[in-house]
């Protein structure tokens, strides 16, 4: 967990996916554009904020108040956080207290910080922790995008960390598919999740395109049987460089209008 300067880790990690602002809740698709529920087009201005790490927690909430975090953004002129999480946070961890797990970790000073400046994280677990956090997103009126980052929760990515495709170490295909549910289930009710992104980055040797077709389309199904508001994020292999195949053979779902396809450019 990061012990200093908290914005600077967000704003190095934030993007903007191209799809106005507004409030007409929920978010579909219409061709190639994202909009509200009057048809007006949406442009979310995103910020990347991490909460898949080992701790488990948004970062940087040792350091400074998550209201003031969150009224800091808005000023910078984000209405969208993408907001990440770990499977594992959601299936096997969901009892772990934050201040409990962060002694765990030897993370004494991100332990005096956070009940410095957010002690109301302190005794509660770390899934009640993803929950208030993104119950202030929405009392400050930002959108969320929730995605899924990592299946073990630590820092990502590389080829070989467990966590990259289907079969991996830590990327059990059911308990991933769990995880969404879960997830889509857990944020019904809570207008400003917009859309569930279903996984970070595929990478690593196991990838390949057949396993795309047929794991991708299960975590569609899955998310959008639990929570048919939310748009559903697929991303592409080669750390989300490559969605090519699709210009053959496309991704056979059916979510009406909640289908957006990720892709992330590096220069």
């Amino acid at each position: 967990m990061m012990e200093r300067k908290p914005l600077c880790l967000i704003l190095l990690l934030s993007f903007t996916i191209f799809a106005s602002h507004s409030n007409s809740l929920p978010l579909s698709t219409n061709n190639r554009w994202i909009v509200d529920e009057t048809g007006k087009r949406v442009k979310l201005h995103c910020v990347n904020w991490s909460s898949h790490m080992n701790a488990m927690v948004a970062e940087g909430l040792d350091a400074i108040p998550l209201k003031d975090v969150i009224a800091q953004l808005k000023g910078l002129g984000f209405d969208c956080v993408r907001y990440t999480w770990a499977t594992y946070m959601f299936t096997r961890y969901s009892n772990y207290k934050v201040g409990e797990n962060l002694d765990k970790l030897n993370l004494t000073s991100s332990r005096l910080g956070i009940g410095n400046f957010n002690p109301s994280l302190e005794s509660i677990t770390v899934v009640e922790a993803f929950d208030f956090v993104v119950d202030e997103f929405g009392k400050q009126g930002m959108m969320v995008l929730a995605d899924n980052h990592v299946s073990d929760p630590k820092w990502c990515c590389d080829n070989n960390d467990g966590n990259g495709c289907f079969g991996d170490q830590y990327f059990n295909l059911e308990e991933w598919l769990q995880g969404l549910s879960n997830v889509a289930n857990r944020v019904k009710g809570k207008p400003q999740i917009v859309a569930v992104g279903l996984r970070n980055e595929l990478r690593g040797p196991g990838q390949n395109n057949d396993n795309w077709y047929k794991y991708m389309s299960q975590g569609v199904t899955t998310v959008h049987k639990a929570n048919p508001n939310v748009l559903v994020f697929v991303s592409g292999l080669n750390y989300d460089t490559d969605l090519s195949f699709l210009k053959t053979k496309p991704l056979n779902v059916n979510i009406g209008d909640k289908l957006v396809y990720e892709v992330h450019s590096y220069a």
